[in-house]
């Protein structure tokens, strides 16, 4: 007698493959993981149709709504690959709250959407776990979400994430600034890696080098290829608020993702103005010298594809680099001075002296 035929009323939702109960179940497992991200102006309850947030309770007088999402791109294979599923959500949550900050915009709350083609709740949970736990570290509440299950999209074992963040800015400290000017100094936050972007190409090379994501990591043999590989992306967001309200000295910010930092310093600059970055003041990561010798990648790809280890750059006055610097050292950032503004003569564009430093 098969399973259908059990049935007296027919068939059901679950022997077609989707779960309810096991969705249900998750939503409670969750719960006190989104209640931890508690904030002002947000209870940060899960199960309504919809998340609510008191932005007059948030403290704003005249604000802007600033809104960003993203996902993670093909690192979540390296997930899969690994079965480590509790760091992507930090990634995740980053990539959004990233965006927001660069705006001059304080997070406030964040939505998952998390789609695989079984229900697995360990996994799904622990997922969640990375995504609560980048929401704690940008102080934004995780107040909703979305568990799909979608049997025949996914492969078995794979699923995907996508995310939304809301945040506010008041009127008059919008970022970019209109006051950029030639003299102005360019700081970088080191990142902790290679963050969300590239990993198409990461991936291809993990192939060439003939290395298992189990094996040694060449540039980091105290840790598996795979665990480093998916260090994950890093969360700007407090240093870079605490700044942003003890110095007027800030006038534009860059999150530096997908075109490096050839293609996203341009983003922030007026027409007519030019980025001019020093080479021999970065200091990228082993990773990326093992990422150019595996690849034997060139100096300037290298630069349109990974961070080469900025992963926020700052434009900032020169007169208040220093103390920007040092709040940014309180909070635990390495900030380096690594260029200049310059006049330029037309849409912005990055140039380049000395030589990218690449060690494996």
């Amino acid at each position: 007698m098969t399973e259908t035929s059990k049935t007296k009323d027919g068939l059901t939702y679950k022997q077609a493959g989707v779960d309810i109960a096991a969705g249900n179940a998750l939503v409670k497992a969750i719960g006190p993981m989104a209640k931890a991200t508690a904030r002002p102006g947000s209870e940060a309850g899960l199960g309504g149709f919809g998340g609510l947030f008191d932005l007059k309770a948030a403290g704003y007088e005249d604000p802007l709504l600033v809104a960003a999402n993203d996902g993670v791109g093909t690192k979540l294979k390296l997930a899969f690959a690994c079965q480590k599923h509790d760091t992507v959500g930090i990634d995740l949550v980053a990539m959004c709250v990233n965006d927001l900050v660069v705006q001059g915009a304080e997070p406030l709350f964040f939505l998952d959407y998390f789609a695989t083609g079984k229900l697995q709740a360990g996994e799904a949970e622990s997922v969640i776990s990375g995504i609560a736990e980048g929401c704690k570290q940008a102080g934004a509440a995780l107040i909703g979400g979305e568990t799909a299950e979608m049997p025949g999209m996914y492969e078995p074992g794979e699923y995907d994430l996508a995310g939304f963040a809301v945040g506010a800015v008041n009127r008059n400290n919008v970022l970019p600034r209109r006051d950029i000017a030639t003299g102005d100094v360019i700081l970088g936050l080191d990142s902790s890696g290679i963050h969300s972007n590239g990993f198409s190409l990461v991936r291809k090379l993990v192939e060439i080098s003939g290395l298992d994501y189990r094996d040694a990591a060449p540039f980091a043999p105290r840790t598996t290829l795979g665990k480093a590989l998916l260090t994950p992306t890093r969360i700007y967001v407090k240093p870079l608020l605490k700044v942003l309200r003890n110095t007027s000295g800030i006038k534009a910010l860059a999150h530096v993702t997908g075109g490096g930092i050839t293609e996203n310093i341009p983003r922030i600059l007026p027409v007519g103005m030019d980025a001019q970055i020093d080479l021999n003041a970065l200091a990228p990561a082993p990773v990326f010298g093992w990422l150019s010798d595996t690849g034997k990648i060139a100096q300037d790809e290298m630069l349109l594809t990974f961070n080469c280890g900025i992963g926020m750059a700052l434009i900032a006055s020169a007169d208040e680099a220093a103390h920007i610097m040092q709040i940014l050292k309180d909070t635990g950032e390495n900030a380096t001075i690594i260029g200049t503004i310059t006049k330029g003569s037309g849409q912005p564009r990055v140039h380049y002296s000395g030589t990218l430093e690449l060690k494996s």
